[in-house]
């Protein structure tokens, strides 16, 4: 399986001001097996310690921080002889060690020859009490589901992938019916590796959604481990509200929804550990387009989207008619899984700023208004071939954007005021 990420990795190995390396994420998004396949890529030899696992060695920091005495025990212990020039040192959850995380600024400090990766949870990272990062001694990379195009390659699809992230419309076209066909396919099955892994294994959706379960349960079971006992039903209350807040006809999030009466000071913080997870996208309102997006936002009105728009379909308990009867899936619950879909596909660029445009009375609203760098791109999100849009119309008209963009599954087209790009094309922009 393909990760772009791994691009990324090789730059850090490259970067003459390497630091050790800290790769975050929400659990099953791939880390341990990218981290893997980048040492066997790489390196001679990878030294690789998991501490959830290994309890032998959780222990390996509380003495004292002697990098030497740490590479003398990781030598040992591996049986392996570790040269900076060849080796890759990983240390998978390493939330689990005792002073796992402060340890690397050691190695920045006294061993900055090494090449060492630390991988974590969002949930155990984030939400560990007693974890405190070494600001500006360590590097950072946040790790997501496979995008669409590396879906494609997952699928051994790796032109349409490449046709798709820099795409010649002519060709495209050409395409178009194979292309939403997958698209399908991925609105079901989602980004997650294990998920994506077990179709391309089995090529069946019914043991797909096995795997979707699955992680699903995992994470609930994380909730309990990991959050104080106190806040674990409210944690619970809001994962569970996410289908329905994203069925409704206007997505902002309603605390209603949740339980009747229910008030913001009751869930805010339990929102802020579904963030922390990495398990949603919290999008708020601006009032206006104005730079930078931030300055005109609203934190009191929020959508909140699904880290996977497999594992919400899951969740949704989406039938699995849904891929056999046409474009259905595109509609299923108000558009919900093609929104998720679009954000889930926007947030791979780290540069991009996302929010939602509402006039005060909630009459128009725009899906998604990007800030990247100096350009501020709204984005209208159909769900089918049917185009119209008066809400998206009113805002171009009324704020004249340089650039606008809606996508469906109509093909590309370059109008006046805006341009059409096939949602299965959305990576592009």
């Amino acid at each position: 399986m393909y990760r772009t990420t791994i691009k990324e990795l090789i730059r850090w190995k490259l970067d003459i001001n390497r630091k050790p390396l800290i790769i975050f994420g929400a659990r099953q998004v791939g880390k341990t097996w990218l981290i893997q396949e980048f040492g066997r890529q790489e390196y001679k030899q990878t030294v690789y310690v998991n501490f959830e696992k290994m309890k032998v060695v959780r222990n390996l920091f509380e003495e004292d921080f002697d990098i030497q005495r740490i590479l003398a025990s990781l030598s040992v212990f591996a049986s392996a002889t570790i040269n900076p020039d060849d080796t890759l040192i990983v240390f998978d959850e390493i939330q689990a060690a005792v002073d796992g995380v402060t340890a690397l600024k050691y190695f920045y400090e006294d061993a900055p020859q090494y090449h060492v990766v630390a991988a974590g949870s969002l949930l155990g990272m984030n939400l560990h009490q007693n974890i405190s990062f070494p600001v500006g001694k360590v590097d950072f990379l946040y790790l997501k589901p496979l995008s669409f195009p590396e879906f494609l390659k997952a699928l051994e699809e790796e032109r349409l992938a490449d046709l798709v992230e820099n795409p010649d419309w002519k060709i495209v076209h050409l395409f178009k019916e194979k292309l939403v066909n997958y698209l399908r396919y991925y609105l079901f099955l989602g980004g997650m590796p294990e998920v994506v892994s077990h179709f391309v294994q089995h090529r069946d959706f019914r043991l797909a959604r096995l795997v979707q379960r699955k992680i699903l349960i995992s994470y609930q079971n994380d909730f309990s481990k990991h959050a104080p006992k106190e806040i674990v039903p409210r944690i619970n209350m809001v994962w569970k509200s996410i289908p329905s807040q994203l069925s409704r006809e206007n997505k902002k999030f309603i605390y209603g929804v949740i339980k009747n009466g229910a008030r913001a000071k009751e869930f805010e913080l339990a929102i802020q550990w579904l963030l922390d997870c990495g398990l949603l996208h919290q999008c708020f309102r601006i009032s206006k387009p104005g730079m930078p997006l931030s300055a005109y936002q609203d934190l009191s009105a929020f959508k909140l989207y699904h880290n996977d728009v497999g594992l919400l379909g899951a969740m949704a308990k989406l039938p699995l008619k849904t891929i056999l009867d046409g474009n259905v899936i595109f509609t299923e619950f108000k558009g919900a899984l093609t929104e998720n879909f679009v954000i889930q596909q926007l947030i791979l660029n780290e540069d991009n700023e996302i929010y939602y445009w509402a006039n005060e009375n909630s009459t128009a609203e725009v899906d998604f208004v990007v800030q990247n760098e100096e350009e501020i791109i709204p984005i209208e999100v159909k769900s089918g071939t049917s185009v119209k849009s008066v809400s998206f119309k009113f805002f171009c008209e009324k704020y004249k954007p340089a650039k606008a963009i809606r996508t469906s599954l109509a093909d590309h087209r370059q109008e006046a005021w805006m341009v059409n790009v096939p949602l299965y094309a959305i990576n592009s922009i």
